[in-house]
């Protein structure tokens, strides 16, 4: 024989609905309807035909065969993915390493250097630099990270092996979040804290989807109740 329902748990349970009805309003509804993108230096590989492809590995385990491209673009672009800004060049290697001759035991690898726009560099940066290219010869096991810093130091890191500068380029910030304000992209302010884990109204993904998981149960168990009553 089942039991009644225990009418406290219905009670509790139908207090606790609309709080957290309201929560996942407002997470859905959070900054990141308003997000721009983020200011940072992407990571490309030279294609056939010159076509740019996103590197989906960072460059510190990338490894570049001999002849390859490696491009770089400084931009307000969404966090990651195809959706990135490329560089607006694509010269083939044999253009960019044409004056560099081949060595034994070495691997030439060309790397494009786009350091973006003023409007990518922000209000608050410096105009930045034109376009370059370079050549270099490196030993065959060489990650793209080694390339780089044999073509364009100083190289800047964070303390998560997030690359934040090339050739010191910008001087300043790293992955900054750009919002949109008034039809203008404008830098989100840093969040000041210590280091842990940001826990302020933008929850993310799992927290919504906890959220939802938890009004979802609820319905389930409401439903179970009303066909047993």
């Amino acid at each position: 024989m089942r039991s009644a329902p225990d009418p406290r748990r219905s009670r509790a349970l139908g207090a606790a609905l609309p709080p957290l009805l309201g929560a996942l309003v407002l997470l859905l509804s959070a900054a990141p309807a308003h997000a721009a993108g983020y200011r940072y230096w992407s990571f490309w590989r030279g294609g056939d035909g010159g076509a740019w492809a996103y590197q989906q590995q960072g460059p510190a385990i990338a490894v570049p065969p001999d002849g390859a491209v490696d491009g770089w673009r400084f931009a307000v672009s969404p966090d990651g993915g195809q959706d990135a800004a490329e560089p607006r060049t694509a010269p083939r290697f044999d253009e960019v390493c044409a004056a560099t001759p081949a060595q034994d035991g070495r691997k030439r690898v060309a790397v494009v250097l786009d350091f973006g726009t003023a409007e990518d560099a922000g209000a608050s940066a410096a105009q930045p630099p034109g376009p370059r290219t370079a050549c270099v010869g490196v030993a065959p096991r060489a990650t793209s990270a080694e390339v780089l810093a044999a073509v364009a130091p100083p190289l800047r890191y964070d303390s998560n092996g997030l690359l934040c500068a090339i050739a010191g380029y910008p001087e300043a910030g790293c992955g900054d979040q750009v919002v949109a304000a008034g039809g203008s992209a404008k830098a989100a302010e840093p969040a000041e804290h210590d280091g842990g884990p940001d826990l302020g109204p933008d929850l993310g993904p799992a927290a919504g989807g906890a959220l939802v998981a938890v009004l979802a149960g609820g319905a389930v168990w409401q439903a179970r109740r009303r066909r047993h009553s």
